[in-house]
């Protein structure tokens, strides 16, 4: 998808289904879209407390001075990747969501510079790398898989990539943005 096709999807003050945040941790994480390419995504650092190892946005908790969900997750990937967040056109922010960990998302879309390049913070990030447009636009994914957690079933989905299965949270709001960008079934 190019830049203008983007933009047609997803314009400009994208509506949201705000949450109440209620107990859980105000987080924001960024859906860097690349036009052409695909989103953004990171391999977290496996020796982090919270999700090690596992593929999230880059994204973390809304600070006080940060002022909105927009800041915290350009903020947040400056931080992680290295973005500039001047080179970021943010489109607005998709649903809230609360995972089962106690975190409240609120996922930041925007649009990157084609040839954008990212530095891994080593700190907090294994690796940097894309999901192409072609994975997020084919309706054969995600999937659904069950495993069992904390004594019970759970189902989740599942998008492929050759070195990283997206799952969790992330892979829920890539759900939210296939959807967005496929349009009408």
């Amino acid at each position: 998808m190019n830049a203008a096709e983007l933009r047609a999807k997803l314009p400009r003050g994208l509506a949201r289904h705000a949450l109440a945040a209620g107990g859980h941790r105000p987080s924001a994480v960024l859906v860097g879209l690349e036009p052409g390419h695909g989103v953004w995504l990171t391999r977290r650092a496996p020796w982090l407390r919270s999700h090690a190892g596992q593929v999230s946005f880059p994204g973390g908790k809304i600070e006080a001075y940060d002022g909105s969900p927009e800041a915290a997750a350009l903020r947040e990937a400056a931080e992680e990747i290295g973005l500039d967040p001047a080179s970021a056109e943010v489109l607005g922010c998709m649903d809230d969501f609360i995972t089962g960990t106690g975190f409240h998302i609120s996922p930041v879309v925007a649009l990157l510079p084609e040839g954008v390049a990212f530095v891994a913070s080593p700190g907090e990030v294994q690796e940097v790398f894309c999901l192409p447009f072609s994975t997020l636009l084919d309706k054969r994914f995600p999937v659904r898989r069950r495993a069992f957690w904390r004594g019970g079933e759970r189902t989740f989905w599942v998008w492929p990539h050759p070195d990283h299965p997206v799952w969790g949270a992330t892979a829920k709001i890539l759900l939210n943005l296939a959807v967005l960008l496929r349009g009408a079934p």
